[in-house]
């Protein structure tokens, strides 16, 4: 039973599968600098599940803080058993993580606020979103800025199951992951989505997560940050290869192309 409970631990396989924390340091970074002109130095982490970019965020310059917020605490112990292990005894005392809803400000203040990997469209109306919006603006210092990412498209709400294979050696082989668009409903803006893994071995492991979202548009994002008190909006699209395909890079943009499926984020100037 041990070795089975061993094998398979959805939070190691989505690390793998979803997360580039990486990444998203340089992003924050980039968008802080170009619209603000200056190195960001706190984040706060929202929806931070196992933290992976609030320690990736410490590891990136040696004055930098992070403060990781979920209501989850099953992920966050995970991070703190896995990732938060890895940094050092200095970059450790950067980083807090505590179990709390984003929906209400917090005492400290931050350079960057960022909700990652589509997370905010469990709110389903625009009052909870408003208030979640309301609370981020009060939590940012007074040059902040709060990103917000999102997907969309027709490819993001039609109904499909996309699949993926993946080595990582703490898995111990290819394992494949699966991405599945279950329904979605246009008259709601509701949408099912979940994530499937089959391990090496073969064993299948259905919603190991889902998703119950509702899918918002750029236009009612922007709107609605204005309407929290934010003092502008901006978007930052991802640019195309010459085929058409994301770079993971992006750009400060007034327009973005009708891709089947795209990326972005929404910005909230404090």
């Amino acid at each position: 039973m041990a070795k089975n409970k061993k094998e398979f631990n959805k939070y190691l396989y989505y690390e793998n599968s979803v997360q580039t924390p990486e990444e998203h340091v340089k992003i924050y970074g980039n968008m802080f600098r170009e619209l603000r002109k200056k190195e960001p130095m706190s984040l706060r982490e929202d929806f931070c599940g196992t933290f992976l970019i609030s320690c990736e965020w410490v590891k990136s310059h040696k004055d930098r803080t992070a403060y990781g917020m979920d209501l989850d605490p099953e992920p966050v112990d995970y991070g703190k058993k896995n990732g938060f292990k890895t940094l050092n005894a200095n970059q450790k005392k950067r980083v807090k993580i505590v179990l709390q809803d984003v929906c209400y400000p917090t005492k400290q203040k931050f350079d960057v606020i960022g909700a990652g990997n589509f997370s905010f469209n469990i709110f389903k109306t625009r009052a909870e979103l408003k208030k979640y919006f309301v609370a981020a603006r009060k939590s940012l210092n007074k040059n902040g800025i709060f990103n917000i990412e999102l997907a969309g498209g027709p490819g993001f709400i039609g109904k499909m199951k996309e699949q993926k294979t993946y080595t990582v050696k703490e898995i111990g082989g290819r394992y494949t992951y699966y991405w599945d668009q279950q329904s979605f409903d246009p008259i709601t803006n509701h949408g099912m989505y979940a994530i499937h893994f089959k391990t090496p071995k073969g064993v299948m492991h259905k919603n190991a997560f889902v998703y119950d979202w509702r899918v918002w548009s750029i236009t009612e994002l922007r709107e609605l940050m204005m309407e929290s008190g934010f003092k502008d909006t901006v978007v930052y699209w991802e640019a195309s290869d010459k085929n058409g395909d994301g770079t993971g890079e992006y750009v400060l943009t007034k327009n973005g192309d009708n891709a089947h499926s795209w990326i972005a984020f929404v910005v909230g100037i404090n």
